[in-house]
């Protein structure tokens, strides 16, 4: 029986999506961080579990093919990237067998092959950032979270993100440092800096920077907004969000201007996007078009279509299919997300949209108790996947179409069974990588009517 601190030469043959290798010692299964399939290693027993454990990486004593260089010097500490050790081509082979195990494992669905796209850009594709702040010694630090923790790991640059907004990092806590504004502390509850949130528009070059604080106000306000447009003179948006909550939620409700406007502005396929500071928009804007053009080459809607958006957030899914079907109404519970979607209507000449805020499920039962009937309804829900009331309410509008965009397939595939279960089934699949070198994708499903003619 293996036990703790116990040394192995072991065989990775495998890894999952948290970027663990994979191997066995007489059929008992351990994961081993910064592993990769083909590699044959010495490790030491971390942690034994009565049907699995987790091994440390010791030596490589012949590295696999399928290994590059890592050229991030938080990796595997911080808790974002798991495949910057890997060949890009090997990232993909993983990410599609994932989604492929899902669906069949937890839906019973079984597909020959999933098509997956790749980014167009692997590093610097990122638009948005959150960096936790901590206290080092007199100085205030950012970075992230380590693996599995509330740790900070220290990384004011990351290579997936703009190279810009290191400087802005640097910015930042030189104004923290000069004015003696401390790093929130979890435990204590003491300090003041919680989070800095940097967001931009890759087309438009427009730059939100937001700090996030237990306080109302900072000491020398003025002092951080001249500092950030010396830094950078593509800043719009300059805004404080105060979080006194003791919860782990990043950004509250509350928030103030303190230079410039509530948003910024993005371009995605031909269109303009308002973006405020709560709204949800994709990370990764290059692989975003790819997703949407064939989210509407799925719903491929048409002038007597009636399509709903579920889940819609600043109307990008919906809008950008508006001018091809007859009306498009978009449903989202962040009010801030609804108000920009409908002035990204008005400032895209687009006057067949509706946007109304509430809970997906809620707002599907008026709309089927109302009798509307769509042609099309896009999903597009968060990680936990569609509620249970939206799902049967969906089910209740019965649409011809329904198109699932989920950036969790296991979700995914557990909704499309219930779905599959109701009447409709699965007639087209992709997977696109919008998250290069973390462990996540975007996938893509039509599920059509069965009895449709």
């Amino acid at each position: 029986m293996l036990k703790k601190n116990d040394t192995l030469i072991v065989d990775i043959v495998d890894m999952t999506s948290e970027g663990y290798g994979v191997c066995r010692h007489e059929n008992y299964v351990i994961f081993v961080l910064g592993c990769a399939t083909g590699d044959k290693a010495e490790i030491k027993m971390m942690k034994v579990l009565k049907n699995f454990g987790y091994g440390k990486l010791i030596r490589l004593i012949e590295p696999s093919s399928l290994r590059e260089d890592n050229d991030c010097t938080a990796f595997p500490s911080c808790g974002g990237c798991v495949f910057r050790h890997i060949k890009y081509e090997e990232e993909l082979k993983i990410k599609k067998n994932i989604v492929e195990h899902n669906f069949h494992s937890i839906g019973g669905f079984d597909f020959q092959s999933i098509e997956i796209t790749p980014s167009p850009k692997t590093y610097g594709y990122r638009n948005k950032a959150e960096y936790p702040a901590f206290q080092d010694k007199d100085n205030i630090r950012f970075g992230f979270y380590a693996r599995g923790s509330h740790r900070v790991v220290k990384c004011e640059e990351c290579l997936l993100q703009p190279c810009f907004f290191k400087d802005i990092v640097e910015c930042v806590a030189k104004y923290c440092d000069d004015n003696k504004i401390r790093a929130y502390d979890e435990e204590s509850g003491i300090g003041t800096i919680r989070h800095l949130f940097i967001r931009c528009g890759v087309e438009t070059d427009e730059v939100m920077v937001c700090l996030v604080s237990r306080k109302d106000k900072l000491r020398n306000e003025s002092d951080l907004i001249s500092s950030l447009l010396k830094t950078n003179r593509n800043i719009k948006s300059i805004i404080l969000d105060i979080n006194k909550s003791n919860s782990n939620v990043i950004l509250s409700t509350e928030y103030r201007v303190l230079y410039g406007r509530d948003y910024i502005q993005e371009k995605l396929n031909g269109l303009t996007f308002n973006i405020s500071l709560l709204s949800f928009f994709q990370v990764n804007k290059y692989s975003a078009e790819l997703l949407y053009n064939r989210v509407r080459e799925y719903a491929s809607p048409t002038k007597d279509d009636v399509l709903i958006d579920l889940y819609c957030g600043t109307g990008t899914i919906g809008l950008c299919m508006a001018k091809q079907s007859k009306e498009v109404i978009g449903v989202e519970i962040i009010e801030a997300a609804v108000k920009n979607a409908k002035t990204n209507a008005e400032i895209n000449g687009i006057y067949n949209s509706t946007f109304i805020c509430g809970d997906s499920g809620t707002i599907s039962s008026e709309l089927s108790g109302k009798g509307i009937r769509p042609d099309v309804i896009i999903l597009d829900p968060p990680r936990a996947g569609v509620d249970a009331r939206t799902v049967e309410h969906t089910i209740k509008m019965n649409p011809k179409k329904i198109v699932m965009v989920s950036c969790n397939s296991a979700t995914a595939a557990r909704d499309c069974k219930q779905f599959c279960e109701l009447g409709y089934k699965i007639t087209n699949i992709s997977v696109f990588d919008m998250f290069p070198k973390t462990g996540h994708v975007e996938t893509v499903v039509l599920l059509t009517l069965k009895n449709q003619k």
